[in-house]
């Protein structure tokens, strides 16, 4: 990308904001080709934005994934929440993620009415209606739904993807083009996001919680970072050291994260470091502690600590 883009470069921000397992992260890592942003089959995997950068010969789009929008039960998840919101408020466009089902028929309608009501119509912002997972449906099933949100939520645009297969990305990107505005890149074209490598490395962590452990574990835990020290350079030898600490918010989940002798603990450690080292393209040493924070989701100064 030259220094000056062509007087018809497109640059700008799009939030993605839909239902937890709506599939925002697994679209963001498809448009950029590259896993940034963590994915498990469970819900709520997502809790703070994550930045991607996508740009093409036109084009620079800074996508925000978001936390997907749920009923609150904790000040956990009404941080989230305002993360979502704060994120509307930045974005140039918006694209509204909606997963067709097969056990809920179509589409979760009664979602999408309180999507639109309580977040998307005083946005003013433009807004990209996209369903996602369209493989689950049939080609009629598929023109009833948009025609039931090109009714009722009348959009920029309306398309159906399947982030998972990867049909339908350039068209989305096609779609959210003429809704940016005219300016140069932000960012070199080599840039996949704004964040840390630490945050990325902690996310990391989180991510093999989820898929190692059972339904109570993942969503009672956080990865906080306690030291990321890079190797000398004059010492290329010398591997990385990353120390975190896992909280979790009572001993028994911290006896079930170690694991009998210390093995899950150390399978956890294992995974995450393969990967880790993967995306830093470089040796790193792994250090984990658990600690217990009783209701740290429900504590407002815990929370702020944790960068909520």
């Amino acid at each position: 990308m030259p220094a000056s883009a062509a007087p018809s470069f497109s640059c700008g921000f799009t939030s993605i904001i839909g239902p937890p397992n709506a599939g925002k992260s697994t679209l963001l890592n498809a448009l950029l080709d590259c896993k940034l942003s963590i994915v498990t089959h469970k819900p709520q995997t997502t809790r703070k934005k994550i930045t991607g950068i996508y740009s093409d010969d036109s084009t620079q789009i800074i996508f925000l994934d978001t936390p997907g929008i749920m009923e609150p039960q904790q000040k956990l998840h009404e941080a989230m929440l305002k993360v979502t919101r704060d994120t509307l408020k930045d974005a140039d466009a918006i694209i509204a993620l909606l997963p067709f089902s097969k056990k809920n028929g179509l589409f979760d309608r009664a979602f999408a009415e309180e999507l639109h009501r309580d977040w998307l119509k005083n946005s003013g912002k433009p807004l990209i209606a996209v369903f996602n997972k369209s493989d689950l449906v049939n080609a009629e099933q598929q023109k009833e739904a948009e025609a039931f949100i090109r009714r009722e939520w009348n959009p920029a645009a309306i398309l159906s993807i399947s982030a998972l297969n990867g049909k339908g990305l350039q068209e989305l990107v096609d779609a959210l083009r003429p809704y940016l505005p005219m300016h140069d890149p932000l960012y070199p074209e080599d840039a996949l996001s704004t964040a840390p490598e630490r945050f990325f490395a902690s996310e990391i962590i989180r991510e093999k919680i989820f898929l190692l452990y059972g339904r109570e574990v993942p969503y009672s835990a956080e990865v906080v970072v306690d030291e990321f020290r890079e190797q000398h350079e004059n010492d290329p030898k010398r591997k990385d050291l990353i120390r975190c600490s896992i909280i979790v918010e009572r001993d028994t989940q911290k006896q079930i994260i170690i694991g009998h002798k210390g093995q899950a603990l150390k399978k956890l450690g294992q995974s995450a470091r393969q990967e880790i080292e993967q995306l830093l393209g470089r040796p790193i040493f792994l250090e984990l502690f658990v600690k217990v924070r009783p209701d740290w989701r429900k504590k407002q100064t815990l929370l702020k600590s944790y960068g909520y």
